[in-house]
């Protein structure tokens, strides 16, 4: 979420939209079209990747798209892989690792350009998986663990649709290798139906979240199959009301209309402070201070008063959270012991301020399993009432092998809404298959789609859009839009060319990015919203 206007997400001061950052996990999105190469048994000592700086060409590698080995710029040596996505195609490089089972293993890449992902698949755990977006050489890194029957896992290095070349240099794996080499293993070709003059058309917004054509139907793999909708469990009991509007208020100024806590609309029930810092010297862990250029915008703001307006919201009725993240909050929960970290330190803000839970709106790297022992570790230390919400990129929930998605699965049984940020990522696949524009009723609802079918409950998915156009890069809508697409999904009225295969009249409600916005046009979306979501039955 941003601290300028017209920037996408939840940005702010630090330097994606995804979120993950980056949390995102666009593995799921081209795994078609590739024939994997073992490369476990020729990887020198210490790295388990074949040619992993590209020195010998893409020899071990297997790659859609436009790809090649260059010379020029390289990280180190004499090479470095160059790939250029399609329209159809993320220019996906991939090959096959023989690995040992129940055993961890270290994935890292240096890489450069715009949307280059890493990960891995097949682990047999939570698979992996992490991007950035960046003009010069950064490096990548994400662990992960073997699952008890796993022998082999597919790394991979990819773009993002329609957007320019990446480069990627000295990829490695660390861990021990398998006992043996996995064969070659082709999958089939992806066949993407896009119209032959459709052409791609990228967002040139400093947004973390890839654009996909409007017109580009390419399905991805895998595509988040329809299930019958999973056995409810029982909400946790937060106090909220069964539809709620979820609005993000900015601890900062950044153009939009400065706020006192107190000053935020009364149509808000979830009020998400933006946001908690990381602490350098202790990875995990977390801090929060009002922003003193916050308090010199109105005039001052002191901390007592904030305090009090927090108190002031409770006893109206509202939960008041602190979020964590936005676009430049690295804030990183990789293991036990920064889990432990953030636990604590969030308990410790949690008591201190007053607030009722945490909200989640990582925009540079998730890892699901992690964080989600750390949420639970939290919940069990503030007890019953604990409020958890998160805000993902549209990336990080386009399908369940995603590692936001895992987040939230992980953390099902204490999660109160994921409201998805339904904007800054062009055209999408819904759950039926076919390609939706952001913007539009159909966009929203297909995507709410896929959440439901991928084991979320319907009263723990909301939908996330921008207070205004100023607000984020791309995906505004009119506040009718959002009231449409909840009665759609509620009740099967007012759709657009998706009609969801199920009505799901617990659908939890809306968010928006910020009530800072909401304010500077006028309040639409909290005068408009806020009436309808409340009169839901």
């Amino acid at each position: 979420m941003a601290r300028t206007p017209n920037q996408p997400a939840h940005k702010r001061r630090r330097s994606p939209l995804p979120a993950v950052a980056a949390g995102a996990t666009a593995l799921a999105l081209a795994g078609g079209g590739l024939a994997l190469f073992a490369g476990g048994a020729s990887a020198a000592a210490g790295n388990l990747v074949a040619n992993g700086g590209f020195e010998n060409g893409l020899g071990g590698w297997s790659c859609t798209g436009a790809a090649s080995a260059v010379s020029s710029p390289t990280h180190s040596g004499a090479g470095a892989l160059q790939a250029t996505p399609g329209a159809g195609d993320t220019a996906e490089c991939a090959q096959t690792i023989s690995v040992l089972p129940n055993t961890s293993y270290t994935l890292s890449a240096w890489v450069q350009g715009p949307y280059v992902y890493l990960g891995a698949r097949g682990t047999g755990g939570t698979d992996p998986s992490t991007w950035s977006n960046q003009n010069s050489w950064n490096q990548l890194s994400t662990t992960f663990t073997t699952g008890a029957s796993a022998t082999s896992v597919t790394v991979y290095l990819h773009g993002w649709y329609g957007q320019s070349a990446y480069l990627a240099d000295d990829v490695a794996l660390a861990g021990p290798g398998g006992t043996s080499t996995p064969s070659p293993t082709a999958t089939p070709t992806q066949t993407p139906t896009a119209s032959p003059t459709a052409t791609a058309t990228p967002t040139r917004t400093a947004t973390p979240t890839p654009t996909a054509t409007p017109t580009q139907t390419a399905t991805p793999t895998p595509t988040a199959t329809p299930t019958a909708t999973p056995t409810a469990t029982t909400p946790p009991a937060t106090g909220l009301p069964a539809h709620a509007v979820t609005g993000y208020w900015q601890n900062f100024d950044n153009g939009s209309t400065p706020q006192r806590l107190a000053d935020v609309q009364s149509a808000y029930d979830i009020i998400a402070v933006s946001f908690a810092d990381a602490v350098p010297t202790r990875t995990g862990a977390i801090s929060f201070t009002l922003d003193p250029g916050l308090s010199k915008a109105l005039g001052g703001y002191t901390d007592a008063q904030f305090r009090a307006d927090i108190k002031a919201k409770q006893a109206a009725g509202k939960k008041v959270i602190l979020s964590i993240g936005g676009q430049n909050g690295a804030i990183t929960v990789g293991d036990a012991t920064a889990g432990a970290n953030f636990a604590d330190s969030a308990y410790a803000i949690i008591k201190d301020y007053g607030f009722d839970g945490i909200d989640v709106d990582l925009e540079n790297g998730v890892q699901a399993g992690p964080l989600g022992d750390a949420l639970h570790a939290l919940q069990a230390k503030v007890g019953p009432g604990f409020v958890l919400t998160m805000a993902p990129e549209t990336i990080g929930m386009y399908s369940t092998a995603g590692a936001y998605f895992q987040l939230a699965l992980n953390t099902k049984d204490i999660l109160t809404v994921v409201n998805t940020q339904f904007y800054n990522s062009g055209g999408m696949n819904g759950c039926d298959g076919k390609v939706y524009n952001q913007g539009t009723v159909d966009f929203i609802t297909s995507q709410v789609c896929t959440h439901i079918q991928g084991g979320l409950r319907p009263d723990q998915v909301g939908i996330g859009v921008p207070a205004s156009a100023k607000a984020a890069g791309g995906g505004y809508v009119d506040p009718s839009v959002v009231n449409n697409a909840l009665n759609c999904l509620a009740t099967g009225a007012n759709c657009g060319s998706f009609v969801p295969p199920a009505k799901w009249p617990t659908i939890r409600g809306a968010m928006t990015w910020s009530t800072n916005w909401d304010a500077n046009n006028g309040n639409a979306f909290s005068n408009a919203v806020g009436p309808f979501v409340h009169k839901m039955p």
